[in-house]
């Protein structure tokens, strides 16, 4: 299969993509009820309360981000008030509407998280959004006991992202937006992804399961 790579595709494609899993991640919120808030996920730390809160948090920054704002306040995360499910829904229409706006690929987007001053192109920026919530999509999948599905030209672009994600010493600092990479040896597209980017796909392992590497039962803390 040929593997489409984020720089071969077009401005109306990457959107859609990102779009795509943005609305998958959407249609997983709806299931959530009151008492799955509490429950972990993939995201050590994180129950699907605090997943859903970063997620919705990032949407907003990202919007911003494609304005031409930067403001590490808008970075800053949000309550969800009374409603969080119909928050984090309002919250993928905003991001999914600031970047259905024309010539957002040759945008540059301030991204503050980085570090002061730091901004990438509108494509790579975008990249970044889109690999976060083709993964989230499956954290909260994993949380919830469901599946989450996605085409294979999306996982195609999805991988070619998350190899293009440097490794090392960096993903075990404190906060790194992933951890190490875990050992791959088989499974499905999603699986070969979330490994590449420090997730194990078998999350939660049975009890006395031995990790492949050592990071294995420390997913990521913040994307």
């Amino acid at each position: 299969m040929h593997m489409r790579t984020i720089d071969s595709l077009a401005e109306a494609d990457l959107v859609a993509l990102d779009g795509q899993a943005v609305r998958a991640s959407v249609e997983l919120a709806a299931r959530v009820r009151p008492a799955d808030l509490s429950r972990p996920t993939p995201c050590l730390g994180w129950t699907v309360y605090g997943l859903l809160a970063h997620m919705t948090t990032q949407h907003y920054g990202f919007a911003a981000a494609s304005r031409g704002e930067d403001d590490l306040a808008l970075w800053r995360l949000r309550p969800l008030g009374d409603d969080p499910v119909g928050s984090y829904r309002t919250s993928a229409g905003h991001v999914m509407e600031a970047f259905a706006v024309g010539g957002v690929l040759e945008r540059v987007f301030p991204l503050p998280e980085f570090g002061s001053g730091v901004a990438f192109p509108g494509r790579q920026a975008i990249s970044f959004h889109f690999i976060d919530y083709v993964v989230h999509s499956w954290d909260l999948a994993k949380a919830l006991g469901a599946e989450v599905t996605f085409p294979p030209d999306l996982l195609d672009a999805a991988l070619a992202v998350a190899r293009a994600v440097p490794d090392g010493r960096a993903r075990r600092e404190p906060g790194a937006a992933f951890a190490p990479a875990l050992a791959w040896s088989g499974g499905s597209r999603m699986d070969e992804i979330v490994a590449a980017l420090g997730r194990s796909p078998g999350w939660p392992e049975p009890a006395g399961a031995v990790a492949v590497l050592g990071t294995a039962s420390t997913p990521s803390s913040s994307a």
